[in-house]
């Protein structure tokens, strides 16, 4: 079956939501949005491609950072209304400079910080 972006089940902004994972290691780095463009552009380029609320533009993942994605697999989930965008990545993938960005824990009703941005880019 030939994949159609327009088969995906977008939110009323036309965004879906797409988590990368680390293709070696299976760490859940990140998650972005996606309109249908950028979910094409992906798979066309292999270069992982999210689309911008803030500046409603595209954006590459390391474009000016360097630090890249690219794409190993695109996997849609069962209510084709999230993406699953396997990676290879190069460099932290968090704007903080860190390597994932899901980096503050809740326990017991506090926050904590589980890794900090000079320390985690490296590994």
């Amino acid at each position: 079956m030939t994949f159609d972006p327009a088969t995906l089940r977008y939110d009323d902004r036309g965004l879906i939501p797409c988590i990368a994972q680390d293709a070696d290691s299976g760490e859940v780095l990140m998650m972005a949005w996606m309109n249908a463009d950028a979910v094409t552009r992906t798979l066309d380029t292999g270069r992982v491609t999210y689309w911008s609320r803030s500046r409603q533009a595209f954006w590459v993942k390391g474009e000016s950072s360097g630090h890249v994605q690219a794409l190993v697999d695109l996997r849609v989930d069962c209510d084709r209304d999230c993406l699953l965008a396997v990676v290879n990545q190069t460099g932290p993938a968090c704007h903080t400079n860190r390597r994932v960005c899901f980096y503050t824990s809740v326990r017991d009703g506090t926050e904590v910080e589980l890794m900090d941005p000079e320390t985690s880019a490296e590994s």
